[in-house]
This record gives structure tokens, C-alpha cells and sequence, in this order.
């Protein structure tokens, strides 16, 4: 048994004064210039969607209504933050932005309690607006 780490350990020894002592000379090879991307454009991002709060800013303004829309903000289970109506109020913009809209008429902001799939919920509804500058 003492025999066997003994011939180990002469093989390993055996194994590290095989190696080759030259001197490692460097590969000499073309090197490409890095390929240059084209700029990619920058994605066009449309205007913010403004929130009227009240229809009286709206009088004298011409103004094309799109349809109602809606953005929500959900609390999954009692463990999760709880809804967000700053979150609501973002989302219901950005729906409006997908209808073409620049504006909204804020109708209501609500936080509720039993719907399916959340366990409280923040609902922000409105009127998507295409509002005309004069």
C-alpha cells in the first residue's frame, strides 16, 4: 500500500519535467479592424399623453373623441405592493397613445376590491382625445 502514493507521486514528477522549455513566440496574424455598426436610429417615441382632469380645460379647444379607455394597476395577492393609481393613471396613457390619442378626459380613479385575478385593484378610466392645436 505505502507503494502505491509513492509510484504516484514519481509519475507526476516524471509527468512535470516532460514539458517543453522553449520559448513560447507570439502568433503573428492580420488583424481586422473591428467592424463599425451603422448607427441604429432611435426608435421614434410618440408625444405624451396629456391628462385633462376636468372637461371645462377642454371648452374652445376642437377636439376628436376616440373611445374610451381604461389602465390598470393589479395586487396580485396580499403578500404584493398594493395597486398603484400613479401606475393606473400611466398605463391608461399609454393605451391612449396606442389609439393615436394625445389626450384623455380623466373620468375616474378608483381602487376595488374582488376582481378576478387580483386581490385589490386600481382602475383609472377615461376618453382617449385627439386634441387640435387652433
Amino acid at each position: 500500500m505505502r507503494a502505491l502514493p509513492i509510484c504516484l507521486l514519481a509519475v507526476m514528477l516524471s509527468g512535470c519535467t516532460m514539458l517543453d522549455r522553449s520559448p513560447v513566440e507570439p502568433v503573428q496574424s492580420t488583424v481586422t479592424p473591428p467592424k463599425t455598426e451603422p448607427a441604429k436610429p432611435k426608435a421614434v417615441r410618440p408625444a405624451p399623453v396629456k391628462i385633462y382632469s376636468n372637461a371645462e380645460e377642454l371648452v374652445g379647444k376642437p377636439f376628436r373623441d376616440l373611445g374610451e379607455v381604461s389602465g390598470e394597476s393589479c395586487q396580485v395577492s396580499n403578500q404584493d405592493s398594493p395597486p398603484n393609481i400613479p401606475t393606473a393613471r400611466k398605463r391608461l396613457q399609454i393605451n391612449a397613445s396606442k389609439m393615436k390619442a394625445n389626450a384623455v378626459l380623466l373620468h375616474s380613479c378608483d381602487v376595488t376590491s374582488g376582481t378576478p385575478g387580483c386581490y385589490r385593484q386600481a382602475v383609472c378610466v377615461g376618453s382617449a382625445l385627439n386634441v387640435s392645436a387652433k
